[in-house]
């Protein structure tokens, strides 16, 4: 049987961001410059392309999405040389800060460009997690009526992660739907004073330190406990959760030591690290061959998911599943990562 590789983490924006005025101003009015998060639109040097660019705090750079990189044309043709057989849209960073009519425009056009991929494209509903009765119509609307095969959030919102109350009632309907929850990472974590004067430890590293923070609040709050379908799946390997998966969430004491220091009754913890969270690559060249065959070993191949992060280095895209293939991996945790696990939990068989 001929595998199907499926990218679950390619990135969508609308195409006529930069071109339509309304819908670019309702994006940038989104974002909370009060809290030190500024935009601007500018040419990229030496290109006829605009840049759409966002600092926190003002003066460093964390994200910059480039025009022309989002049409179905392009992406069609790299999916084909990259050997994709089946994208998963999600919205980059943006459902941080979106504003629901801002949010049912974007699902409205994610709709359409998915409609036109002609079964190449999947998309996944992006809606501000509050859990009102605004909220959660548009997210029936997205899965009953646009056929998406999801919903996508963020590691946190402002100051408040995951494991917050405020996003109680929204996590409840999704376990209730039984629908799987792309968990995106942030452009940084909520403390991030350390990471910020570095470049890559700012844009990479303070990803994985958001990303490892939401998987080990989400562990330890019980909210798994109480939503037990609630299925996440977290961009760059959360945060390499891996290298941490034995140290946070221990194998059960041999010895007794005079003072427990840390908690104790790990197993349930175990078992939904292994029922409730997920992973993607988020582009599987940058983790190198030791770290990937060490994520599957402490992981599991059915609990990772092949990502590439598309468009945001095409080294990462074009030669992301020969590095599956490449390691020292069985067969079946290869096809497992490259599209089955995606196939199963987005039901795309």
């Amino acid at each position: 049987m001929m595998r199907k590789i499926i990218d679950a983490n390619m990135h969508w924006l609308p195409g006529e961001l930069f071109s339509d005025k309304k819908l670019l101003n309702s994006f940038l009015d989104c974002v909370p410059k009060q809290y030190g998060v500024h935009t601007r639109v500018e040419k990229i040097e030496g290109k006829e392309l605009s840049q759409l660019i966002i600092e926190q705090p003002k003066g460093y750079i964390n994200l910059n999405y480039a025009e022309g990189q989002y049409t179905l044309e392009s992406q069609l043709a790299d999916m084909e040389k990259a050997g994709v057989d089946h994208a998963i849209f999600r919205l980059p960073v943006w459902q941080e800060w979106l504003d629901l009519e801002t949010c049912k425009e974007v699902n409205t056009r994610m709709a359409d460009y998915v409609k036109r991929s002609q079964g190449r494209m999947s998309a996944l509903a992006v809606v501000p997690p509050w859990g009102t009765d605004a909220c959660l119509r548009e997210v029936d609307r997205c899965l009953n009526q646009l056929g998406f095969r999801g919903a996508q959030i963020v590691a946190h919102y402002g100051q408040i992660y995951l494991d917050d109350a405020a996003f109680r009632p929204y996590l409840k309907y999704l376990n209730d739907l039984n629908v799987p929850v792309v968990v995106h990472h942030t452009p940084l974590p909520v403390d991030f004073n350390s990471v910020l004067p570095y470049t890559n430890q700012r844009r990479q590293f303070g990803r994985c330190v958001d990303q490892a923070t939401a998987v080990g609040r989400e562990l330890f709050s019980g909210m798994f406990d109480e939503l037990p379908n609630l299925k996440f799946i977290h961009s760059m390997l959360g945060g390499a959760f891996y290298a941490f998966a034995d140290m946070l969430v221990p194998p059960q004491h041999q010895f007794n030591d005079a003072v427990d220091r840390f908690q104790t009754g790990t197993g349930n913890l175990r078992a939904q690290l292994s029922n409730n969270i997920f992973f993607d690559t988020s582009g599987a060249p940058q983790w190198g061959k030791a770290q990937l065959e060490a994520a599957v070993k402490v992981i599991g191949g059915k609990n990772i998911l092949y990502g590439s992060s598309y468009p945001i280095r095409k080294d990462w895209f074009f030669t992301g599943i020969e590095t599956i293939d490449s390691l020292d991996i069985s067969d079946e945790d290869k096809a497992n990562i490259l599209g089955g696990n995606a196939a199963r939990m987005f039901k795309l068989d």
